[in-house]
């Protein structure tokens, strides 16, 4: 049988969450044995819990939403990811927080709970990826020169699949200049 691959940040977690509560309820317990009323102490857990839960409405959320990343598994780190407003590598997921690495090397630390709410685009769950690039010339270019010297550049660079066929072709007459789209497959 295998050994689940377990994050041992989750374990630590989980540990003291059930330790905690272990040993609020054998104290509880250990005073009802020594005949001592546990309803009032009870109610006033009840309510600090309450009191505490509003408090920490948002960190709840963020670990909420932390969790169901966790389980359910929208991106792992080294994916590349777009969420939040946010573009970028997925260094860790923490409990509360997400780090990613953006483009430009800065350290983004996201909620979790701004990623539960927003759409998440994983960039990395596909092999390839399709590529639009606006090319915008002057109207007084000659158009079928600039469009052959484009297929050009798309056939010489290795790195663009040839199927699906890329796409050269006029997107649109600007206000000062005819603008090319160039769609490739990488």
């Amino acid at each position: 049988m295998k050994r689940a691959d377990v994050d041992p940040m989750i374990i630590s977690f989980t540990s003291s969450m059930v330790y905690i509560g272990l040993m609020v309820f054998v104290a509880l317990a250990v005073l009802g044995q020594l005949g001592i009323q546990t309803t009032s102490f009870i109610a006033v857990l009840g309510a600090a819990g309450l009191a505490v839960g509003l408090a920490l409405q948002g960190s709840l959320a963020n670990f909420a939403a932390g969790f169901l990343l966790i389980v359910f598994r929208p991106f792992k780190v080294g994916d590349v990811i777009e969420a939040a407003g946010v573009t970028g590598k997925v260094e860790a997921i923490h409990i509360f927080t997400t780090t990613l690495l953006t483009g430009d090397n800065k350290t983004i630390i996201v909620p979790n709970a701004k990623l539960g709410n927003d759409n998440i685009v994983n960039y990395s769950t596909q092999e390839t990826r399709r590529v639009d690039i606006i090319v915008g010339v002057s109207y007084d270019s000659d158009l079928k020169q600039v469009r052959r010297v484009l297929e050009e550049l798309v056939a010489e660079d290795e790195r663009i699949l040839k199927d699906p066929a890329p796409l050269v072709a006029v997107k649109a007459l600007g206000e000062s200049s005819v603008d090319f789209l160039v769609r490739v497959w990488v």
